[in-house]
């Protein structure tokens, strides 16, 4: 009975960790960034009008004009898509990035490999010629993290109505094996984050133009959620493990 509800806990960690492993994935929300590079205009406006009183006085006269503030520019991006768009400056990061909240005007291109570099036009760009490795390499791990993750549901799924030790411990070892290929996979985007000048990354052929554009950026919804499903993979694959060696020592 404690082997059936350990085997039960552990499917629904599997799971629900594979479940985010592959809305991570699918999702283009690994970096959100903002920046104001584009044409700036004035808040205000100062029109001045001449008037004559009833003496024959000339008058001048201010008046204020108020014009709108510059737009935000909206960057998120991930596997598949790089995507950018337009919004108030008040506007929330975040909460403008999600489903809900997009713009018709919003221009997506492929990410080629996200996350390293990136340009638009020329493909690929010869600044970045450098990252193709690199990009390859980050690309290699999550392919290999999500074919573990299946693999292991898999195999747990031929195991329940054999009670295959050796398959558990099997399944149990490619669930370990996609939480540690997925971690790396956050360590290189952190590192990329942290290392790598973002700024021109964000900006890249328009930083021309804006050498003094304040760009912001955050770690997206889907680091996020790759986040939660390291964690529960990997409590999933060390239970399984643990039923195995259980079943094994029943007989």
């Amino acid at each position: 009975m404690r082997v059936g509800g350990a085997a039960l806990a552990g499917g629904i960690f599997g799971a629900v960790g594979t479940l985010c492993f592959f809305l991570a994935f699918g999702t283009d929300y690994w970096l959100v960034a903002s920046d104001n590079c584009g044409p700036y205009t004035w808040l205000t406006q100062t029109t001045l009008t001449e008037e004559k009183d009833a003496n024959g006085t000339e008058i001048v006269l201010m008046e204020a004009v108020t014009v709108s503030p510059p737009s935000l520019n909206l960057h998120h991006e991930g596997f598949f898509w790089r995507c950018a768009f337009q919004v108030e400056p008040t506007t929330n990061e975040v909460l403008a990035t999600l489903f809900t909240n997009q713009p018709e005007s919003k221009v997506c291109i492929h990410g080629y490999l996200f996350p390293l570099p990136v340009a638009l036009g020329k493909v690929p760009h010869p600044s970045y010629d450098a990252t193709a490795v690199f990009r390859g390499f980050w690309t290699l791990l999550i392919i290999l993290g999500l074919v573990s993750a299946l693999s292991g549901g898999f195999l747990l799924v031929c195991g329940v109505p054999f009670i295959s030790h050796k398959l558990y411990k099997l399944g149990g070892a490619f669930l370990i094996a996609a939480a540690c290929l997925f971690l790396l996979v956050l360590l290189l985007y952190v590192l990329w984050m942290e290392v790598v000048d973002v700024k021109r990354y964000i900006l890249q052929e328009r930083g021309d133009t804006c050498p003094d554009a304040e760009v912001s950026v955050l770690y997206g919804l889907s680091f996020m959620v790759a986040a939660a499903g390291v964690p529960l993979e990997l409590v999933s694959g060390l239970v399984f493990m643990l039923v195995g060696r259980a079943l094994l020592a029943r007989k």
